[in-house]
C-alpha cells in the first residue's frame, strides 16, 4: 500500500483533489483549517463522514484543494474524494461505504436557462390584461 492515496470528487460544478496521508487527523483544505475553510460544522460532519465511518477518524491527515462552485458543493466534492482515497488506501473499505452512498457521484448539475424564461423553468410573471 502507498504511504499517499488520492482520490478525487466532484459535485454540481466544484472538483476536489484529495491526498491521505498517515497522520494524526489534520484536515487542510486549500492551505487552511477545514473549519475555518468550511465555516458551518454541517459540512464538518459532512467532510469528515467516510473517515468516521470506517475510523480511521485520527489516523490519517487529509490534504485537499478544491475549485469551483460553492462551499456546500466544494464539501461534497472533498467528500466522494477522501472516500475514493479511502478505497485505494484498502479495497475493502468499498463494499461499507458504497452502502452508505459516499461512492456514488451526486450527478445533479444546475439547468440552463432557456430564452422566454426567468430561470431555467420558471417564466415571466403574467398578468391577464
Amino acid at each position: 500500500m502507498a504511504s499517499e492515496n488520492y482520490g478525487t470528487g466532484r459535485r454540481k460544478s466544484a472538483i476536489a483533489r484529495v491526498w491521505l496521508l498517515p497522520g494524526d487527523g489534520i484536515i487542510t483544505i486549500n492551505g487552511r483549517d477545514f473549519k475555518e475553510y468550511l465555516g458551518r460544522p454541517v459540512l464538518e460532519i459532512l467532510v469528515k463522514s467516510p473517515l468516521v465511518l470506517t475510523s480511521f477518524d485520527g489516523r490519517f491527515n487529509v490534504k485537499a484543494t478544491a475549485k469551483g462552485g460553492g462551499i456546500t458543493g466544494q464539501a461534497g466534492a472533498i467528500r466522494l474524494g477522501i472516500a475514493r482515497a479511502l478505497v485505494s488506501y484498502d479495497e475493502n473499505l468499498r463494499k461499507e461505504l458504497r452502502g452508505a452512498g459516499f461512492l456514488t457521484r451526486d450527478s445533479r448539475v444546475k439547468e440552463r436557462k432557456k430564452y422566454g424564461r426567468k430561470k431555467a423553468r420558471r417564466g415571466f410573471q403574467f398578468v391577464k390584461r
